[in-house]
């Protein structure tokens, strides 16, 4: 059973998606290098078809002054032998040589360069995945889509904008998932950027096509039928549009009748909208965890804010840092979190990334029914696993937790390193607890009791990252093996 947990939380604060790259901002770094390599081969062949149009573009001056001199006088011209010689020497070899420098493909490198390539691609479940987290964090952080498509993000370093393409795509993803709260959202910001001006490939009827239907799907029969009226103005060819606009008036009509049928004092009444803003896959914890992802409803009173301190640590007189002591700073009281810091050195942190980033596989849970385990949409960290006899850092890191702690890690699982898509603060929503990623520092609890009954209140989740990427180090103490260490006591609940 596992009894205790270590994380060795590493944010390297940047700004911001084979099958898994939106899962990974460390795999996507790679994606960025791909790229940059497949631009400098485009340049090349830019270059290659410039030389070559340079190459015929002169040819072509030189003959046109020729020519033009030649047929103002032919006979006299090919009197002369040398420009007779030269004319025939020119249609049977120049010309011949000019067709093949024509025909000459000069994108062969960079059609080769694009094929290697594209093998470590991102795939369509990379795009709609990325498409996703950018619903996730756009619920999770309460964002409206302008702010979004503007790039108005808190702490970007390098500011990007979402086109009406963009903007399109993301209400497609949310439509194919049936998301028609979120289609409503984003067709409604493509809408807008096409009314501001914006220059786009996407037209204003495709935008309204879905927009009008996903309306209705939230039960706006009244604005869904003033959707689809505006969409035929702009083609009242339209076939689904007409076949749309006649149901909903047929619905509304009916509707109306019923209403009637039922209470005269009703019989103005219309349609009432279904409630919206809520998510689809919306669940009874989610509110409290997306609030305390805000740093908002965290349950920390003045009152016990004044028992939490700072202090030197020294590992019960470890003679390790009897010299040079750990800092350590209370985070929360009930359940004990605690926060060491500067445990792990900038050095250290890129030995463990550079170890684990290869070996990062999206992370697993185990089927309850099969037994097998299997990725679920609910969890798209990636994770490796490090051992102490691989590296000594990693040896190092693990007798550091050792001595820092005070429990035995020799039957502790191997190191975890994760490369989190989907984490920004670490929250505990049974007690509103939220505990913010600080470069090389390591957060420490029990989720276990003393006695070895399970700490409930311990039950934590990672927000997601809304700028910036979070490396974060796991290690997962066993109950067994700590008896002496970390006695019982004569009550279940210590």
């Amino acid at each position: 059973m596992i009894g205790y947990i270590l994380i060795v939380v590493i944010l390297l604060p940047q700004s911001l998606a084979h099958p898994g790259f939106f899962t990974s901002i460390g795999q996507m770094t790679d994606l960025i290098h791909t790229e940059k390599d497949l631009v400098t081969s485009l340049k090349d062949y830019i270059k290659a078809e410039e030389d070559k149009l340079e190459q015929i573009k002169k040819w072509a001056e030189k003959l046109d002054r020729l020519t033009s001199t030649a047929t103002k006088d032919p006979e006299g011209f090919v009197g002369h032998p040398v420009n007779a010689f030269k004319l025939m020497k020119r249609l049977n070899t120049e010309w011949s040589e000019l067709e093949n420098l024509v025909l000459k493909d000069m994108s062969d490198g960079f059609i080769s360069n694009l094929t290697i390539q594209r093998q470590y691609f991102p795939n369509d479940e990379d795009q709609v995945g990325a498409a996703k987290a950018l619903l996730r964090l756009q619920d999770t952080y309460n964002l409206d889509t302008d702010t979004i498509s503007k790039g108005n993000l808190p702490g970007v370093k390098h500011k990007s904008f979402l086109t009406v393409e963009d903007c399109f795509e993301l209400g497609k993803v949310a439509y194919t998932e049936a998301d028609y709260y979120h289609t409503e959202l984003w067709m409604e910001q493509a809408l807008r950027q096409l009314d501001e001006g914006e220059v786009s490939a996407i037209d204003k009827v495709s935008v309204l096509d879905y927009l009008s239907y996903a309306v209705y799907q939230q039960g706006d029969l009244d604005k869904a039928l003033l959707l689809t009226k505006k969409l035929l103005e702009l083609d009242p060819e339209h076939q689904r549009a007409n076949g749309n606009l006649k149901y909903f008036e047929y619905i509304m009509a009916k509707e109306k009748d019923d209403n009637k049928s039922a209470s005269d004092d009703q019989s103005d009444q219309k349609t009432t909208p279904k409630k919206k803003g809520v998510a689809v896959d919306y669940l009874p914890e989610r509110q409290k965890y997306e609030m305390l992802c805000r740093g908002e409803g965290i349950k920390m009173t003045p009152r016990r804010q004044k028992k939490l301190f700072c202090r030197y640590h020294d590992g019960n007189r470890n003679p390790k840092f009897i010299l040079a002591p750990a800092k350590q700073e209370d985070e929360w009281d009930k359940p004990r979190i605690i926060r060491f810091h500067d445990i792990i050195s900038d050095a250290e942190i890129e030995i463990v990334k550079d170890l684990a980033k290869p070996r990062l596989r999206r992370a697993t849970i185990s089927n309850p029914i099969t037994g097998d385990l299997e990725t679920v949409h609910y969890r798209i960290s990636k994770s490796a696993w490090l051992s102490g006899y691989e590296n000594p850092v990693v040896s190092r890191i693990n007798m550091r937790i050792q001595d820092l702690t005070g429990l035995d890690v020799s039957t502790a699982e191997e190191l975890q390193m994760s490369d989190v898509s989907a984490g920004g603060a670490t929250v505990f929503p049974e007690v509103g607890a939220s505990v913010w990623p600080k470069k090389g520092t390591a957060v420490f609890w029990y989720n276990l009791f003393a006695s070895g009954e399970g700490d409930y209140s311990t039950r934590h989740a990672a927000c997601p990252v809304l700028v910036g990427n979070k490396w974060v180090s796991n290690k997962w103490l066993h109950e067994r093996g700590q008896e002496f260490r970390r006695p019982c006591t004569l009550s279940e609940l210590e």
